[in-house]
């Protein structure tokens, strides 16, 4: 009789995806959650996993062999003080992959502030283009597979690794139990400001993951990230690769040096990047051509090829591969066009991410319409922390429409008022940005302002959550 799984918060993207690799080792696996909804329902149901609304201790008993826990338990929760005043057998998700898993594969895990979705499963894509059956857990819906996580057939394991805190019985970030082989840092700012106090918490986190790479391992970074060199100069045993995004022409002698060393170099060769070559150790390698545009994707792009060649991908073949890649979903991606409005749906949580969004969309559509659509919605932006950021990030959009949702800490009028006067010389529009606190006169608004010009126009919505089903409401009515 296989072992029995109970994973408390089976419905998150992380402990969802664990609930599937267990079942493919061959548990017996059921979990709770507060609230039981699709996707991830329909997706663990498809897998034959029972899934109970709630928490109520009666689903511990008979207890089972163990039960993992997710990071959005916390003391009080009824079924975590029944296993507790009952001492049974728990652990958290990364710690029983890390066990269970991990210890014998190759892993690749993938960090930073930013991209860690969509460059895990670049990573996982090209693996698998080259034939290398990876396993992989990843944080969203790769659209190159039919599901987010699974044991693969091979060698490989390629996982996403986020900074956040591993159960409220280890406050450790969840990536210092993968224990890589590569370990890719795309990135380093300062997020989470619910867990974590300031910038320097964060960097000791990272340089804990970086203790745990083998001296026959490597870093990927890039170059000139000052809080990441930082974290190196802490200590570190392993061979480091950096990668430079080059935005000027390089002279042929740069390009065969390694324009100082660096081991890649990507230089694009249309503004959106949606076309870039690839250099390694000054050499040529190739030419990026995909659907995807923006610099921060143009150096996820290329961290997944460097991971993928260190792992014995040839760079022919990563760079054929990468050109195939569908981007994740929640990642720019198009939901719909309605009469030359089209409609994207971001993930964009960190006002980092919304200006490279918004300058990688900019740089595809030229002077065509953009309209920006943003929920604060991340516990830190919930916060404010980002408040004096959040104006400057947004000044690509022509139109700036901002939801104030029930709840959030802060006003967002200073942020309307600050873009509003940065944009007092532009005639036609002399309010670039209004506040709703209703989804429906969001929309209204959305629908009149796009409706008011004449060419294409482009809608970019930035969320982390689902903002009431904004995108399909918005489509349907366009219609």
């Amino acid at each position: 009789m296989s072992k029995h799984i109970h994973i408390l918060g089976i419905c998150g993207t992380f402990m969802g995806g664990i609930a599937v690799l267990a079942k493919q080792l061959g548990y017996t696996v059921t979990g709770s959650d507060a609230n039981v909804y699709p996707p991830m329902s329909t997706q663990l149901a498809a897998q034959g996993i029972a899934l109970i609304e709630g928490y109520d201790p009666s689903q511990l008993d008979p207890a089972p062999d163990m039960v993992i826990v997710g990071n959005a338990m916390s003391r009080g929760n009824p079924c975590v003080e029944y296993l507790l005043n009952r001492k049974l057998a728990y652990t958290s998700g990364p710690q029983w992959l890390s066990t269970h898993l991990l210890q014998h594969r190759y892993v690749i895990a993938v960090s930073g502030t930013h991209g860690k979705t969509t460059t895990a499963a670049m990573v996982a894509w090209i693996l698998e283009y080259a034939g290398l059956e990876p396993g992989f857990l990843i944080g969203g819906v790769p659209q190159n597979f039919t599901e987010s996580a699974r044991l693969g057939g091979g060698y490989f394991f390629v996982i996403e690794a986020d900074e956040y805190d591993t159960a409220f019985f280890d406050k450790r970030s969840k990536f210092v139990h993968y224990q890589p082989n590569i370990l890719i840092m795309n990135n380093l700012e300062y997020d989470h400001a619910d867990i974590f106090p300031d910038l320097a918490a964060i960097q000791r986190q990272f340089h804990h993951v970086v203790r745990t790479v083998p001296s026959n391992g490597l870093i990927l970074m890039p170059d000139n990230v000052p809080a990441l060199d930082e974290v190196i100069a802490q200590g570190c045993w392993t061979p480091v690769q950096r990668l430079s995004l080059e935005n000027k022409e390089l002279s042929l002698g740069d390009k065969k040096r390694g324009s100082d060393g660096r081991h890649w170099q990507a230089q694009k060769l249309r503004a959106d990047a949606s076309q870039f070559e690839v250099y390694c150790k000054g050499e040529l390698a190739g030419v990026v051509k995909w659907n995807l545009i923006g610099e921060h994707n143009l150096q996820n792009g290329m961290m997944a090829i460097a991971a993928a060649h260190y792992a014995g991908v040839e760079l022919s073949q990563a760079i054929t591969g990468l050109g195939e890649f569908k981007t994740p979903k929640r990642r720019m991606e198009v939901k719909g066009e309605v009469q030359g409005i089209r409609v994207y749906d971001d993930f964009a949580h960190h006002p980092t991410a919304i200006a490279t969004t918004l300058a990688g969309l900019r740089a595809a559509v030229g002077n065509q319409r953009i309209i920006a659509v943003l929920e604060p919605r991340s516990n830190t932006m919930r916060m404010g922390t980002h408040q004096q950021a959040l104006a400057p990030s947004l000044t690509l959009a022509d139109d700036v429409l901002l939801y104030q949702p029930e709840g959030l800490d802060w006003a967002l009028q200073p942020v309307a008022d600050e873009l509003c006067v940065s944009n007092e010389s532009d005639v036609d529009n002399s309010h670039k940005a209004v506040i709703h606190s209703h989804i429906d006169a969001l929309i209204s608004e959305i629908i009149k302002r796009a409706q008011a010009q004449d060419g294409p126009c482009h809608v970019l919505i930035m969320s982390n959550g689902s903002f009431a089903g904004i995108h399909d409401k918005l489509l349907a009515q366009l219609k």
